[in-house]
């Protein structure tokens, strides 16, 4: 059986193949990376085949995989080049529209969208898929079953893949658990102590949520009853701005997405 073929291997290649051999996923996978150091460790740690020549491990692949950073999308779709065979092909890309891609290596390759998560490093990842009209239905099913063992899968419109990318990712939880923190070291918790609330406020509170059989209005009903302390704490949040903050945050994300989607690189390499 051909490979799949990860075009980069980078942070969410190796966060992919270190759920996927928790997932004791046991077809074959090949990582192309330019970068020797990088396919030696992925090699040692999880155990998969590397090539650093691309147009030899593109003439391997059954499904290609490419997982590098947005800018770089363009220079390695030129150096692949046009490829003479049908394949299916899925970008991890943010900000990067099936519109660019198609075309871009021949008219035999099909494009998708993959949006994962980090997270699915541990098997709890989030992706969201996105499929070209003409998408082959077995690599369909190829690529549902790949994602779906890191964590679930959602089926989104492409036109929402940008709104979808600022919102999934794990760093609003990582970055909201860092400022509470240091908000409860300032007003007299020691670090230690600190963590331990702020985890369970977030963490904790997150889960029962998804879990429970509430609601989450009945959940914020719940945890913070009228003239009590954590309603004051809620009131004041919002009215120094953390709606607007947050509001804020997602719209710099997604006019960031949509420039990359605009940079010359990216979009010039459809004539290439």
């Amino acid at each position: 059986m051909k490979p799949i073929v990860f075009l980069g291997g980078g942070r969410i290649t190796a966060a992919l193949l270190a759920g996927l051999q928790l997932a004791r996923y046991r077809r074959p996978i090949l990582v192309y990376d330019r970068h020797p150091s990088k396919l030696r460790q992925l090699k040692k740690v999880y155990r998969v085949a590397t090539e650093h020549d691309l147009h030899r491990a593109i003439a391997q692949a059954r499904l290609l995989v490419v997982a590098v950073r947005p800018g770089s999308v363009a220079e390695l779709l030129r150096a692949a080049g046009k490829l003479d065979r049908p394949l299916a092909a899925v970008s991890l890309a943010a900000g990067v529209p099936l519109a660019n891609l198609r075309g871009s290596c021949g008219r035999g390759v099909r494009w998708a969208r993959a949006m994962p998560s980090p997270l699915c490093r541990s098997r709890r990842g989030l992706t969201a898929l996105s499929f070209d009209r003409r998408f082959p239905s077995a690599s369909r099913h190829e690529v549902e079953h790949l994602f779906a063992q890191v964590g679930l899968t959602i089926e989104i419109p492409e036109r929402q893949m940008d709104a979808f990318t600022v919102t999934y990712s794990a760093s609003h939880g990582y970055h909201a658990l860092a400022t509470l923190i240091a908000a409860a070291e300032q007003i007299g918790l020691n670090r230690r102590t600190a963590i331990t609330a702020a985890t369970h406020a977030l963490a904790d509170a997150i889960t029962n949520c998804r879990d429970g059989h509430l609601s989450l209005a009945g959940l914020l009903d719940e945890a913070a009853t009228p003239g009590g302390t954590a309603a004051a704490v809620m009131e004041a949040m919002d009215r120094h701005g953390y709606g607007r903050a947050v509001r804020e945050g997602l719209r710099a994300g997604l006019k960031r997405a949509r420039e990359n989607a605009r940079k010359k690189q990216v979009s010039r390499f459809r004539s290439g």
